[in-house]
């Protein structure tokens, strides 16, 4: 392991401050992941700015968790699993769906359980999918906009996820609740 600072909105390098403290204004604290990329201010901004993009897309705020929850689960991030396990209940996403992509089984909704396939296939085939696996998505009434915005959640993810994995991030204190360890 290499061990990487946590840094806060007071002793970051100097260009990370202002994400920093604008995430402590947002949350009420400095997530651990977020200190841990202020140790390069230009990682940190393009998480961040990744973040308020994918927040802007036409998915659904529900529709959004699932597609960063099934890519932390994918990536075997537990750190992300741990923090969006909580935001997707917060933002509605059904607990029976949660747990069924933390447990890597399939959805009993539908839309939802194409949503999470199609997210899953996205990660582990590296976006490698099928005119097939496409149209099945389409067909559940996704649109291609949606397709392109399960990439940008993807990205995302891959950020933090593998940043996690790296620095070993700690579960904030806030998300341990929802500890997770992969199955595989």
């Amino acid at each position: 392991m290499t061990a990487f600072n946590i840094y806060n909105e007071t002793n970051a390098p100097e260009a990370a401050r202002p994400f920093l403290a604008k995430s402590k204004a947002a949350y009420g604290a400095v997530p651990n992941l977020l200190g841990e990329l202020a140790e390069s201010p230009a990682a940190l901004e393009g998480y961040m700015t990744l973040s308020e993009i994918f927040i802007k897309s036409t998915l659904a705020p529900e529709e959004k968790h699932l597609v960063l929850l099934t890519a932390s689960v994918e990536n075997e991030c537990k750190y992300c699993v741990a923090a969006h396990t909580g935001l997707a209940k917060g933002a509605g996403l059904a607990g029976h769906a949660i747990m069924a992509v933390r447990d890597d089984e399939d959805i009993d909704d539908d839309r939802l359980e194409i949503l999470r396939a199609f997210t899953r296939k996205i990660v582990v085939e590296r976006g490698v999918v099928s005119a097939e696996e496409i149209k099945v998505f389409l067909d559940a009434g996704y649109t291609k906009a949606n397709v392109l915005e399960v990439i940008l959640g993807v990205a995302m993810k891959t950020l933090s996820n593998y940043t996690n994995h790296i620095a070993e991030t700690p579960v904030d204190a806030g998300f341990a609740i929802n500890k997770w360890e992969p199955s595989r």
